[in-house]
């Protein structure tokens, strides 16, 4: 079945998101794109989703267990607490990452043809989410190495990996406007997701905040509850988990994703003339 889209003056929005469904099966193509793109012409291939969070993970113990002294939560093996960390944290840089430069990486669409630009942060999102299962399966074979099994909590793991999603589009709606306004704004990324890796709890444990004067502007930063939750729904119940986070994670993560999407919307026809 045909769809014929009419480009006119004053389109309601009720008109932008039925394109935006009409358009769907051009979210599948750009994002079977950018995962090919991801390991076009790369030497090991799918092979540095594999070996990129190992080093890190090998990386991370060595600094913070053996140099920094630093302990995770008892009873859970320190190496499984830090990769479910960088499980989770991954899919959120790198899909925060993507969003954020949707729009210049498809410059050429911009320029060219009509259809709804939230198309390209949407399809962004599918990198980040191979790197996530990827990374989550050398977790679960770890689990078996460790003999530490995985908790019944694991059900609530959707959740918190939705609120991952939230996050990262909102904060990637956000940049991705401002990326196409001023380049320069493409350097400051990466500087943004090197400082969050060590603001959040990846390597080490939520529990050292707990009781501080400082717990309650800690708990802002959205990710902190989504690391902590993500943690507790993989390793259970000796992961430290303060529920509260999650209240403060989700009203903010959804109210940075409706001003995103108002700005983003806002600003959508603005695109060509910086581009």
């Amino acid at each position: 079945m045909q769809h014929t889209t009419t480009i006119k003056a004053g389109g309601s929005e009720k008109d932008y998101w039925k394109d935006l469904w009409k358009n769907k099966q051009l979210l599948i193509i750009l994002s079977k794109r950018d995962i090919s793109v991801r390991y076009k012409q790369t030497l090991l291939g799918v092979a540095w989703s594999v070996l990129r969070p190992i080093m890190t993970m090998t990386v991370m113990v060595f600094v913070f267990s053996y140099v920094a002294k630093l302990k995770g939560d008892e009873g859970i093996p320190y190496p499984l607490m830090v990769l479910c960390g960088i499980t989770i944290w991954t899919f959120f840089a790198n899909t925060f990452s993507q969003i954020s430069s949707s729009i210049l990486i498809n410059s050429n669409l911009v320029s060219k043809v009509y259809f709804p630009r939230l198309l390209m942060p949407l399809s962004s999102v599918a990198v980040g989410f191979v790197d996530f299962l990827i990374t989550l399966g050398i977790f679960l074979i770890l689990t078996v190495f460790f003999n530490h099994p995985l908790s019944w909590n694991i059900i609530y793991l959707p959740a918190f990996l939705l609120l991952a999603f939230i996050t990262s589009m909102g904060f990637g709606l956000f940049f991705a406007v401002l990326n196409v306004r001023f380049r320069d704004i493409g350097q400051l990324i990466p500087f943004i997701v090197q400082v969050g890796f060590y603001v959040c709890p990846i390597a080490y444990s939520s529990r050292l905040a707990q009781g501080t004067w400082y717990e309650k502007y800690y708990n802002l930063n959205p990710m902190v509850g989504i690391i902590d939750g993500f943690k507790w729904c993989l390793l259970g119940d000796k992961a430290y988990f303060n529920p509260n986070s999650v209240y403060s994670t989700a009203i903010i993560s959804v109210v940075i994703l409706i001003l995103s999407l108002i700005y983003f919307r806002k600003k959508e026809n603005t695109f060509v003339d910086h581009i």
